[in-house]
């Protein structure tokens, strides 16, 4: 499991810090983090997801909602490889292994938009910009 309801919010703040803290292999000097647009663009993809899920009431997801957080996915490999700064952060906060986890579980995807939620914070508490 890539985060649990003990660990999002250490996990989140270590990969923004890792993020953060990056070099560039050839020049040795500290590359720009990814902008908070850009964190809160994920976000906003994964927020209109969780609305429905809210308002769904078993605890295993339908396959039209199975189908969004699937393509959701595939927006954030989207997003990641159109900007490196983005695809550093997506692999360094694990998103995609999150979201394969999800697996139709209401409280996995709950429990994943927190963590989103967890790593714009942090990512603006550490001195992202836009």
């Amino acid at each position: 499991m890539e985060i649990t309801e003990k660990t999002y919010v250490e996990k989140a703040e270590k990969a923004v810090l890792s993020h953060k803290n990056r070099k560039n292999e050839r020049t040795g000097k500290t590359t720009p983090m990814v902008t908070t647009s850009k964190i809160r663009n994920l976000l906003a993809m994964a927020g209109d997801i969780y609305n429905e899920i809210l308002r769904w009431e078993g605890e295993t997801l339908s396959d039209e909602l199975c189908g969004r957080v699937d393509y959701l996915r595939i927006r954030v490999l989207y997003e990641a490889g159109r900007d490196p700064a983005v695809k550093d952060f997506v692999e360094k906060a694990g998103i995609l292994k999150c979201l394969e986890e999800i697996k139709g579980s209401k409280k996995q995807y709950l429990l994943f938009h927190r963590y989103m939620e967890a790593l714009v914070a942090y990512h603006r508490f550490h001195g992202g910009k836009d």
